[in-house]
């Protein structure tokens, strides 16, 4: 038997779940530390303190290299998370409608 250890959190549209390593493709770190700004609100999901992890634009994905001593996620709107040290995915919510598939707006 196969134990499957999934480290998922959850911030409004988004959701942050551990991986067991990062993409090996090259990748584009965002100096502001945002993961995910909100279209109607203008509020971020952000990294509390840009010593402690960095944020990966990795091809098509954004990840999370989270350092030693972890970090806080931050948003206006949320209660923040604490993220412990490891590499994360950043998956942005999704809606279905008849119309179209679009992001949820936070």
């Amino acid at each position: 038997m196969t134990t499957l250890n999934m480290e998922l959190h959850r911030q409004g549209d988004i959701l942050i779940r551990r991986v067991s390593a990062l993409p090996s493709k090259k990748s584009t770190k965002r100096e502001n530390g945002v993961l995910v700004e909100g279209e109607v609100t203008g509020h971020a999901h952000r990294l509390d303190d840009l010593a402690a992890a960095e944020v990966l634009e990795i091809e098509n994905g954004l990840y999370l290299r989270v350092g030693e001593s972890g970090v806080r996620i931050v948003h206006e709107e949320h209660a923040p998370i604490t993220l412990t040290p490891g590499n994360y995915q950043v998956i942005r919510q999704v809606e279905y409608t008849p119309e179209a598939i679009r992001n949820v707006q936070d």
